[in-house]
């Protein structure tokens, strides 16, 4: 049976819309120096075979786990895309609270773009993924110009009828790679 027409359920409510997830930036910080403290506290951990004098023995090694801001939402039970809007919600507004929330953001995400850099660079952490995760990449410009004129076609003489066919399946065939 569904509610009468008109009724005024909620009015009754005593309050509307969910709890906020940090009351304070403070809250948020202390979590995520928490999320940050339980990485440390618990490693990756590869498994690998020595070979020793009885025979094969297993060891257990600790790797570095890095730290992400997909790990924090998680650690914390909310998700990007929630964490993402609040930033943003937050960067809008002009009022101290908002502000504070923000610099506490920002914080985190230096805190979270600096352990995987430095991780990367000491070789804690795989570069190539780490690279791509921060948006960094080398960029080296080629050109493929002489001193920036245009490279003209050359003019080819065959010498002989029997290269005349081959030369022109080689030159259509570099028409379909273009």
């Amino acid at each position: 049976m569904s509610a009468p027409l008109g009724n005024q359920f909620w009015k009754l409510r005593s309050k509307h819309g969910r709890d906020k997830i940090f009351a304070t930036p403070e809250l948020m910080l202390e979590a995520a120096y928490e999320y940050f403290q339980w990485c440390i506290d618990n490693p990756l951990i590869e498994i690998d075979f020595r070979n020793t004098r009885t025979g094969l023995k297993k060891v257990e090694l600790p790797k570095m786990r890095a730290f992400t801001i997909e790990g924090l939402t998680c650690y914390i039970d909310v998700n990007t895309l929630y964490f993402n809007r609040f930033e943003e919600e937050a960067r809008k507004k002009n009022d101290k609270l908002s502000k504070d929330f923000c610099k506490v953001i920002t914080h985190v995400r230096q805190i979270i773009y600096r352990q995987k850099f430095e991780g990367a660079a000491a070789g804690f952490l795989n570069c190539n993924i780490i690279a791509r995760d921060l948006g960094l990449h080398e960029k080296t410009d080629i050109d493929h110009t002489t001193q920036g004129k245009s490279i003209r076609p050359m003019e080819v003489t065959v010498a002989k009828d029997e290269n005349v066919e081959k030369l022109r399946k080689f030159h259509e065939y570099v028409s379909q790679l273009n």
